[in-house]
């Protein structure tokens, strides 16, 4: 039987099915678990949660009179139906600068619920999916407001965190490009749960293989090659997992010319979801830092993959990739006519050549100029980008400092 309490009433022995507030308020990745440790109590305390749902039947029931009136319960199941209800309805767009706040928080917490999850599965312990769903309907609302924030910034990686938030990143590029294929909500956030899964069987590689600066052995190779597989055998001792995410992590390698691994699928061959994440996969991982490499500029890469697109990825499916991106996506570095450089940093519904630059530098003089953020889309705008320019050739150390300091 469910019951709410107030927190304080929450003791070790209880079984917490759900908090009750937002899955970005509460301390722990997942909403339900036994509370076994006296610390879980403490942080539960220590946060802005006010009440939780405790499930009687798994665990320990509160004192009389400790749980929250009934009427106040049917007012609860009310509010939790009416929220069900409206699920997937419109989200008020907005700018970068916006939603970068939020999008901020939502890395720092996806990281730490994807960082728990795969070392759960690294020592073998059962994933439950549904675990993981409110973080991926926390990004498909973010993306929903801006694209741009969460992608961008789930692109500023670390070495130590690239798995993870490498995750975090595809699973907010599968969103974005769901939603530019017209994919419906549920096919959406099954978009998103399968970014966020594809890599889990990284988990099974020594991390001195993952972040090797060097070129890899034959053997390494290999033991990187065979998580795919690893990762759908994972899944599939899991709870919860849907035929896309099993899809999707086992054939996100795949290449339309059947060069790819691990079964050599080719064209049709390969589904629709599998090849929505070969593209988003190969985006984030070549525009992150790498032990081995630099990421390449966002444009650069576009332009990379278009390149490749004929023998790598579907056609149709890259070109919907591109314009849920922009032409020139958040962090780009660009030249305008003026001769002015400048970092993409939001943008335009009216063009995807007519984005919000924040520019920084003189090309005329030579050197830097005081920033500002130019709406090429703004009537009456007399600039315009005439091409993209290299930041290895540019040096300019603050480019993601830049972009993200005008957000």
């Amino acid at each position: 039987m469910l019951k709410r309490i107030e927190v304080k009433h929450l003791r070790v022995g209880m079984y917490l099915h759900e908090m009750c507030g937002s899955w970005m308020d509460h301390p722990f990745w997942r909403n339900k678990f036994m509370v076994n440790d006296p610390q879980d109590v403490q942080s539960i305390l220590a946060s802005s949660i006010r009440e939780v749902w405790i499930d009687t039947a798994k665990g320990f029931d509160v004192e009389d009179g400790q749980a929250v009136d009934e009427a106040d319960v049917e007012a609860e199941v009310a509010h939790i139906l009416d929220d069900a209800a409206h699920d997937g309805g419109i989200v008020e767009q907005v700018s970068m600068a916006q939603e970068v706040a939020r999008a901020a928080k939502i890395c720092a917490k996806a990281k730490e619920a994807v960082s728990s999850m795969f070392n759960e599965a690294r020592m073998g312990n059962a994933l439950n999916t549904a675990d993981a769903m409110p973080l991926v309907e926390e990004i498909s609302k973010s993306v929903s407001r801006n694209p741009g924030a969460v992608i961008s910034l789930a692109r500023l990686k670390t070495k130590d965190d690239y798995t993870y938030m490498h995750s975090v990143a595809v699973c907010a590029l599968m969103v974005a490009l769901a939603r530019q294929l017209g994919l419906d909500e549920q096919q959406t956030k099954q978009a998103g749960m399968a970014g966020l899964l594809h890599d889990i069987g990284k988990m099974m590689i020594p991390m001195e293989i993952l972040n090797k600066p060097g070129k890899l052995t034959d053997d390494e190779f290999l033991a990187v090659k065979s998580h795919p597989e690893e990762g759908h055998r994972m899944l599939l001792e899991g709870r919860g997992v849907d035929e896309v995410a099993l899809d999707v992590c086992l054939h996100h390698h795949e290449k339309i010319d059947g060069s790819g691994y691990p079964e050599g699928l080719a064209g049709e061959q390969i589904s629709q979801f599998a090849r929505m994440a070969a593209i988003c996969d190969v985006y984030d991982a070549i525009t992150s830092n790498r032990p081995y490499k630099s990421g390449w500029d966002p444009a650069e890469s576009l332009k990379k993959m278009a390149e490749w697109s004929k023998s790598h990825f579907d056609p149709m499916i890259f070109q919907s990739f591109v314009k849920s991106l922009g032409i020139y996506p958040i962090g780009s570095l660009v030249r305008l006519e003026s001769g002015r450089l400048g970092v993409v940093v939001d943008q335009s519904p009216k063009s995807l050549l007519t984005p919000l630059v924040k520019v920084f530098f003189s090309t005329k003089s030579n050197m830097r100029i005081t920033p500002e953020v130019v709406d090429l889309a703004q009537k009456g705008c007399l600039d315009k980008i005439v091409t993209r320019e290299d930041p290895e050739k540019w040096k300019f150390a603050d480019l993601n400092q830049l972009w993200a300091a005008a957000a």
